[in-house]
């Protein structure tokens, strides 16, 4: 074979690949699809999931399977999907609870931006700073002022070390120069039940858990960690409002797939779930679940982890929280 013929073929193999890797994300999907949720059942990227999955399975003409793979505050399932094929048949729902964990474990087997691309935001959750009345704190100020008093002396909880109760507490330690004692608990349940009861001061609960306790009496409601006030409690201030800088910590969740999946595919799969998020239904069944349904595109998604990651790791390294 001459040089001509060479490059010739070299030409017409580098055409016959372009055409199947064209015809292979105008065919897509070719399979059923997983979406991981790295975090056990009942938890609210599992109910976003079981949500989204048989509609976008309509919508695309394949089967929708939800997979729960648990473990180290979500790293397990994000390291399985950063490791699965590039091609939109693995999906992964997370939040921004990834941000957090990726920062706190030693030797995490994945990158939180380098290994995965955004597909669409889905749900925003916003979380209220609540005290158990028998502190006889009933604003920001009166837990300042007590803390700084006896600095250890309150203690607040979590569903556990990393999660966005826990990390929000943390933030708000940093920007109020307090300390606080925490315990964290094996999930929601516990946690929530001990700051009922007492044995907990303070912590934070997602808006909509909050709200309902707050109005029977059972816990005082001291701020908002949004930018902006919540509808469900539109009495409640944020923490800017009371002088308190810096401390948004919604909960949001979000699409993501391994970071070399072809555009074409992620554009596919945005377009879907977006739409599937707009949904009057999806949104109603969210607000009952805590969240308020929403969608972006990739980029938009993209710029938020970029920004959230390293606002997460000043915190972390600052209070040397780390977890095993």
């Amino acid at each position: 074979m001459n040089t001509i013929q060479f490059k010739k073929g070299i030409a017409l193999a580098a055409a016959l690949l372009g055409t199947m890797g064209a015809f292979a994300q105008t065919n897509y999907p070719s399979q059923s699809l997983k979406i991981i949720v790295p975090f056990t059942p009942g938890t609210g990227m599992d109910t976003i999931a079981r949500t989204v999955a048989p509609r976008l399975a309509e919508r695309l003409g394949q089967p929708v399977v939800v997979q729960n793979q648990a473990g180290a505050s979500g790293n397990i399932g994000a390291e399985t999907v950063a490791k699965s094929a590039p091609d939109g048949h693995t999906v992964l729902i997370t939040a921004n609870t990834m941000l957090m964990a990726a920062q706190m474990y030693k030797n995490v087997g994945f990158d939180p931006v380098k290994d995965f691309t955004g597909v669409s935001m889905a749900a925003y959750g916003s979380l209220m700073l609540v005290a158990n009345p028998k502190t006889g704190i009933k604003s920001v100020a009166e837990l300042i002022k007590q803390v700084r008093a006896r600095p250890g002396s309150v203690t607040f909880g979590s569903p556990g070390v990393g999660t966005p109760h826990h990390m929000a507490m943390e933030l708000f330690k940093l920007e109020s120069n307090t300390f606080m004692l925490h315990v964290p608990y094996r999930g929601t349940a516990g946690y929530t039940q001990d700051l009922l009861s007492g044995e907990l001061n303070v912590g934070f609960l997602p808006v909509h858990i909050a709200q309902g306790f707050v109005k029977s009496g059972r816990l005082n409601a001291l701020a908002l960690g949004s930018p902006k006030r919540h509808p469900v409690a539109p009495e409640v201030p944020t923490f800017d409002e009371v002088g308190v800088k810096h401390i948004d910590v919604d909960l949001w969740y979000a699409f993501f797939v391994p970071s070399k999946t072809p555009s074409a595919v992620v554009a596919r799969l945005n377009t879907e779930i977006a739409a599937i998020m707009r949904q009057s239904d999806v949104k109603e069944l969210l607000s009952k679940a805590g969240m308020d349904a929403v969608a972006s595109t990739p980029p938009e998604l993209n710029a938020i982890v970029a920004k959230d990651l390293p606002r997460w790791g000043t915190d972390i390294r600052t209070k040397q929280i780390a977890a095993e």
